[in-house]
C-alpha cells in the first residue's frame, strides 16, 4: 500500500511538472502520458485517475471535458536573472515590485544576467512569490574567462565570475593550444540535456595566471570588451586619408589664425578638445571649444561606426586605455596635436568679464593648435610661472571660477572624491599608491566643456516643444530618491553634519557645504561615496534633458566623441538640425542611448575590477602588516575597511570576529554584537592586519585588531 502511494505521489509530481513546463496549457491524460513517454495502458489510466482525484482535491482544474490545468494561480513573467552564491536566483522584473525567488533546482540552466521566462506563483511564505525557469530567452553572455585545468582525458575552465557556478567542460580537441593553468577565454558551444556542466571551446589564450597582461585582458574579456579590433575595422581606419581636402576646408570656419591650445594629462595620446582665445575690441572675449570632428571620418553604417557603437566607450583600466576607435583615428587623425591643421566641430562663445554669454555659434571648423600643455604645466602658470600664454590662461581661469560659482549658486553639487593612482614597475606590478589632486587647471578645462555641453543641449532643447520637439540625446540625471537621501542625511548627522532637504536646491546647497566641511577629514571618502550612492545614476536618453547634479535644465555630451559614442550621436544630430533637418526617429535613438548607458556602466565596472586587482596585488606582499582604516561598508557577512594610507579596501569577515555574535543593523550602517552590544559603524576608524589576499577573486581579507 505504501509503495503504491509513493508511486502515485511521484506520478502526481511528474504530471504537475509537465503542466508547469508547458505554460499550464490544458491537456488530457493521453497528452500528459505522451509528454512523459508512458505508453502502457495501466499507467495511462493511472494518470487519468490522478487527474480526476487531483481535481476533487483542488490540485487540478478541469477546464473542458477531460482537459486539465493546474488550479493554483500561476503567472508567466519575463525577467533578468540575479544569481546567488548558493545556486538560487532572484528574477528582477518590472511586473512585480519585489524580486521573485527561484530555488536552485528550478533555475535550470539559466545563468546570471540571462533574460528568462518563468512561472511565478505564491510561495509558502505569505505575500512572497517564487518561480521556476521555463525558458531562456536571451543569454547575457556565452564567453567566460578563467583558469584552465587540463588532465589526460579532458579539460575544464574554473571561471573568474563568482556568479558563474558551473565549470565549463572543454574537449581536448578544442583547447586551441592552451595549457594547464593558463588564463583563457572560453565560449559555451553546447549544454547537453541533463548535464550539470556546459561544453565550450577556448577562443583566446591570455597568458599564465598572475601575469599583468593576462589579468588585465581577462578583466576586459570578462566584461565583454574585445581585446582587439576586427581586421575589417582596422583596414577601414587605415584607408582614411590624412590630407584635408581644400573643398572641405572651404565649407568650414577657419580658426587657424587664432591662439589655440590643448590641456591634457601628461601621458595623454589623444587630444580631443582644444580651447581658442581672442580678446575682442569691445572688451569681451571670444572663447572657442573645439572638439575633434570624429564623425567626418566615421560615417554611419560603416564597419568603424558599428564597432564604435558596440563598444560604446573607451575603457580606462589601471595601466592601459582600450580605445573605442582604432589608433589611426584616436591618436592620429582625430587627435588635436600641436602644429597640425585639424577638422573640428566647435562651440564658440562671446563672454564678458563676468562670464555671461552674449552670443554663441556652433559649426564645423578647421583649427591649428599652437601649444600642447599638460595639467601640471598649466597649473604652474596659474600659480605664477611664466609662459607666452600666461595672460590668456589667467583670464580663462578667472572666467572658469565665475562659471563654477554661478553653477553652485544655481544648485549644482560638488562631489570631490579622492582618486587613487598606482605607481607601476615595468611589469605592471604596483609599487606605490598616490592620490591625484584636481587643481584649477583640471577645473578650467572641465568648466568650458560643461559650458559647451550645456549650451548645445539648450540650443536644440529649446528649438521646439510638444509635437515640434526635436529628438536629441541628453545626459540626464534625475533627482535623488527620497528614502536614500533620508538615510544619508540621518547617517551624516552622526558625524555632526546637518542637511536641509526641503527642496532640490536647498539639498544641493547643503550637500556642497558638507563636501567643503569634510574636505581632508578621515570621513571624507566614506561620506562622499555614500552621498554619490544616494543620488540617481546619470544616463543617456532622449526623454529627459535635465541634470540635477549640475543644476542644468539641459545637458548633453558633446565634447568627447573620440571616447564616447553618445557624443558622436550628438555631433550627427546637431549637424543635421543646423542644416534644417527634420525630426529624427526618437525611438531608434532612445534604444541607442540605452545601449550606451549599459556600456558605460560595464566600462566603469571593468575599471573598478582592475583597481581591485591592483589593490590586492599591492597588498599581496604585505601579509601580516598592520594599518589604520575607515569602515567603508557593512554587510551581513562582514565589514569593508579602506586603509587610510593607500586607499586599498578589504573585508573583515564576521566569522573572524570571535569575541561576540555580530548582526547587521542595515538602517544605521552598523554591525552590533548581540551580547556585549559593541557597535562598528560606517565611518569608524579601526586598526586591521592583512590576513589573506586572493588575486583570482580580487579579494583582500583583514583581521580586526581594535
Amino acid at each position: 500500500m505504501a509503495k503504491n502511494n509513493t508511486f502515485k505521489n511521484i506520478l502526481s509530481q511528474l504530471i504537475t511538472d509537465v503542466l508547469r513546463s508547458s505554460g499550464n496549457q490544458a491537456m488530457n491524460y493521453k497528452q500528459v502520458s505522451s509528454k512523459l513517454n508512458i505508453t502502457d495502458p495501466e499507467s495511462r489510466l493511472g494518470i487519468q485517475e490522478i487527474l480526476k482525484a487531483g481535481t476533487r482535491s483542488g490540485q487540478f482544474k478541469e477546464v473542458s471535458k477531460g482537459k486539465y490545468v493546474l488550479k493554483e494561480l500561476r503567472t508567466i513573467v519575463v525577467g533578468k536573472v540575479d544569481m546567488t552564491s548558493d545556486g538560487s536566483a532572484y528574477i528582477v522584473t518590472d511586473e512585480f515590485e519585489e524580486d521573485i525567488y527561484v530555488p536552485p533546482r528550478k533555475v535550470r540552466n539559466a545563468l546570471n544576467g540571462d533574460i528568462v521566462k518563468i512561472h511565478a506563483y505564491e510561495s509558502k511564505r505569505v505575500g512572497k512569490k517564487e518561480g521556476e525557469v521555463i525558458e531562456i530567452l536571451e543569454r547575457s553572455r556565452t564567453a567566460f574567462t578563467g583558469v584552465l585545468k587540463v588532465s589526460p582525458r579532458f579539460a575544464f575552465l574554473i571561471t573568474d565570475d563568482r556568479k558563474m557556478l558551473h565549470d565549463i567542460f572543454i574537449p581536448l580537441e578544442d583547447l586551441n593550444g592552451a595549457k594547464d593553468n593558463e588564463k583563457v577565454v572560453v565560449s559555451i558551444t553546447d549544454w547537453p540535456a541533463g548535464s550539470k556542466n556546459p561544453v565550450g571551446k577556448v577562443e583566446n589564450v591570455l597568458g599564465f595566471q598572475g601575469e599583468n597582461n593576462a589579468e588585465m585582458n581577462a578583466i576586459l574579456a570578462d566584461f565583454g570588451f574585445p581585446l582587439s579590433f576586427p581586421e575589417n575595422v582596422e583596414k577601414e581606419a587605415n584607408a582614411l586619408p590624412a590630407e584635408l581636402p581644400a573643398s572641405e576646408i572651404k565649407k568650414r570656419k577657419d580658426f587657424r589664425n587664432k591662439l589655440t591650445f590643448t590641456i591634457d594629462p601628461f601621458d595623454a595620446k589623444d587630444f580631443d578638445d582644444a580651447i581658442s582665445f581672442v580678446e575682442l575690441e569691445n572688451g569681451r572675449y571670444e572663447v572657442g571649444v573645439h572638439i575633434a570632428d570624429v564623425t567626418y571620418y566615421v560615417q554611419p553604417d560603416t564597419a568603424l561606426d558599428h564597432e564604435a557603437f558596440e563598444r560604446g566607450t573607451s575603457v580606462y583600466l589601471v595601466d592601459r586605455v582600450i580605445p573605442m576607435l582604432p589608433e589611426r583615428l584616436s591618436n592620429n587623425l582625430c587627435s588635436l596635436r600641436p602644429n597640425e591643421d585639424k577638422f573640428c566641430f566647435s562651440a564658440v562663445f562671446e563672454l564678458d568679464d563676468r562670464a555671461n554669454v552674449h552670443s554663441e555659434w556652433f559649426g564645423k571648423t578647421i583649427i591649428h593648435s599652437d601649444k600642447r600643455m599638460s595639467y601640471e604645466d598649466a597649473q604652474e602658470v596659474i600659480e605664477g610661472a611664466s609662459s607666452e600664454i600666461k595672460e590668456e590662461l589667467l583670464t580663462l581661469n578667472k572666467l572658469a571660477h565665475l562659471m563654477r560659482a554661478k553653477r553652485f549658486k544655481n544648485g549644482a553639487i560638488s562631489f570631490e572624491s579622492v582618486e587613487t593612482k598606482f605607481h607601476l614597475d615595468e611589469n605592471g606590478k604596483p609599487i606605490g599608491v598616490y592620490v591625484r589632486e584636481r587643481k584649477d587647471a583640471h577645473k578650467l578645462i572641465e568648466d568650458f566643456m560643461l559650458l559647451a555641453n550645456k549650451r548645445v543641449a539648450e540650443y536644440i532643447g529649446k528649438k521646439g516643444k510638444g509635437k515640434n520637439k526635436l529628438p536629441f540625446v541628453y545626459r540626464s540625471h534625475d533627482v535623488p530618491n527620497e528614502s536614500s537621501l533620508l538615510n544619508f542625511t540621518q547617517f551624516a548627522s552622526r558625524f555632526g553634519y546637518k542637511l536641509n532637504t526641503n527642496t532640490s536646491k536647498e539639498t544641493a546647497h547643503s550637500l556642497n557645504r558638507l563636501m567643503t566641511d569634510i574636505e581632508g577629514k578621515k570621513e571624507q571618502n566614506v561620506l562622499t561615496q555614500l552621498a554619490i550612492r544616494s543620488m540617481a545614476k546619470a544616463i543617456y536618453t532622449t526623454k529627459s534633458s535635465s541634470h540635477y547634479g549640475l543644476g542644468f535644465d539641459y545637458y548633453t555630451h558633446f565634447t568627447s566623441p573620440i571616447r564616447r559614442y553618445p557624443d558622436m550621436m550628438v555631433h550627427r544630430l546637431l549637424e543635421h538640425y543646423l542644416n534644417e533637418g527634420t525630426a529624427v526617429n526618437e525611438e531608434a535613438y532612445e534604444k541607442m542611448a540605452s545601449h550606451a548607458s549599459q556600456m558605460e556602466k560595464r566600462a566603469a565596472d571593468a575599471e573598478r575590477a582592475s583597481i581591485k586587482y591592483k589593490q590586492a596585488e599591492y597588498l599581496q606582499d604585505q601579509i601580516g602588516s598592520e594599518y589604520i582604516g575607515i569602515i567603508s561598508g557593512v554587510t551581513e557577512w562582514g565589514i569593508y575597511v579602506e586603509i587610510e594610507e593607500n586607499k586599498c579596501e578589504g573585508m573583515i569577515r564576521l566569522r573572524d570576529m570571535t569575541d561576540d555574535f555580530y548582526a547587521l543593523d542595515e538602517k544605521n550602517y552598523a554591525i552590533i554584537g548581540q551580547r556585549k552590544k559593541k557597535r562598528y559603524q560606517l565611518g569608524d576608524e579601526v586598526k586591521v592586519k592583512v590576513k589573506h589576499v586572493d588575486l583570482m577573486k580580487r579579494q583582500i581579507d583583514f583581521i580586526l585588531l581594535s
